[in-house]
C-alpha cells in the first residue's frame, strides 16, 4: 500500500506535536481524510468563500496570495509535508480574503471543517492536538511577519534561500519576490549576487 493511500506522512508530521498511535490515526482521522489533486494553476480556494478544508501537502507546490488591485501579494509557499489553507476563513467561518493556488500538480490530504469539529467532540487529545498545530502555525506567521519588519530585503533573502535551496529551484521568481516583499528586479540583484558567491567558494 503506497503512502498516499496509508497517509503516513501526515501521521508523521502529527507525531511532531502528540504520541499518535496508529489505532488513534486510523479510527479518528482516515475515515474523513479526502485526497485531493490540483493541477498547476487551479484554486484550492477561491476569495469569497469560505475556507472548507484544512490541507496537508502530500506532493507538489501551493502557494496563498490575496489581491491588491492587480497585483498578486504572496503570503505563503508550501511544499510536501507543509500545511496551507486559508486560516482565518476556516475558523471563523466567514469568506476567504485569500486565494489558495497550485504552483505545480499537487496532491494534498484535506478535512473538511464539520469533520474536525466531530473528531475535537469525540477526544481529548485530538482537540489537544489541534490546539498544538494550530499554535505552531501561529507562531511560524507571527515570526516570518516580525522578520518581514526587522530584516533588510538583503537579509531577508539570504534568510530565506539558506533555508530553503529548494524552493529557489522550485517558485517562479515573481512569487519568490512577493513573498519576501522585495521588488523583482532587486530580488534579480540578489540571486546574481549568490551565483558571484557560489563561484568564488567553488573557486
Amino acid at each position: 500500500m503506497s503512502s498516499m493511500e496509508t497517509g503516513k506522512p501526515f501521521q508523521d508530521y502529527l507525531n511532531r506535536f502528540i504520541d499518535l498511535s496508529d489505532e488513534e490515526f486510523n479510527n479518528y482521522l482516515k475515515p474523513v481524510m479526502k485526497i485531493r489533486k490540483f493541477g498547476k494553476k487551479e484554486l484550492l480556494t477561491r476569495a469569497g468563500e469560505v475556507e472548507n478544508y484544512f490541507n496537508f501537502i502530500m506532493k507538489g507546490l501551493v502557494r496563498k496570495y490575496y489581491l491588491k488591485g492587480k497585483e498578486e501579494i504572496n503570503t505563503q509557499i508550501s511544499l510536501e509535508g507543509h500545511l496551507i489553507h486559508s486560516q482565518e476563513s476556516f475558523h471563523s467561518r466567514t469568506p476567504s480574503e485569500y486565494f489558495v493556488e497550485a504552483i505545480e500538480p499537487s496532491t494534498v490530504f484535506s478535512i473538511m471543517y464539520d469533520d474536525l469539529e466531530n473528531i475535537f467532540r469525540q477526544s481529548n487529545k485530538m482537540e489537544h492536538l489541534g490546539r498544538l498545530v494550530i499554535t505552531h502555525t501561529m507562531v511560524l506567521k507571527d515570526r516570518w511577519q516580525i522578520q518581514l519588519v526587522k530584516m533588510t530585503p538583503r537579509e531577508r533573502f539570504l534568510y530565506f534561500v539558506t533555508r530553503n535551496p529548494e524552493l529557489l529551484q522550485r517558485v517562479p521568481q515573481k512569487y519568490l519576490a512577493s513573498y519576501l516583499n522585495i521588488k523583482p528586479e532587486t530580488f534579480s540583484r540578489f540571486k546574481h549576487l549568490l551565483r558571484n558567491h557560489a563561484r568564488k567558494h567553488v573557486a
